[in-house]
């Protein structure tokens, strides 16, 4: 499984369009072949941060997720809302039972 950890902190100005455009990206990313999850939350410690927690089946998954044209504009967009340049983390995991 691949786990994928980003954030992003956003313009105030842009609040309201970087939300509406991840709001759309979610549920769209949710819909593609070996996504298990894809949520966005809001940082409780800085409102102006929205942090993204993605589970894909694979590498493969993962990689056709960012060849989709829709997650390429996604990423565009958002960056140009951005303080800073957007975080990204990609890290394999194995899943146990405890």
């Amino acid at each position: 499984m691949i786990i994928v950890t980003g954030s992003v902190v956003v313009k105030d100005e842009h609040w309201e369009q970087a939300l509406a455009l991840s709001l759309e990206h979610v549920p769209r990313s949710r819909a593609e072949a070996g996504c298990l999850a894809h949520a966005v939350h809001q940082d409780v410690e800085n409102p102006a941060r929205l942090v993204f927690v993605e589970e894909w089946a694979d590498q493969a998954a993962l990689a056709a997720h960012f060849a989709v044209p829709a997650s390429r504009v996604f990423a565009k967009a958002l960056g140009a809302l951005a303080v800073e340049p957007p975080q990204l983390q990609v890290f394999e995991a194995q899943r146990t039972t405890a």
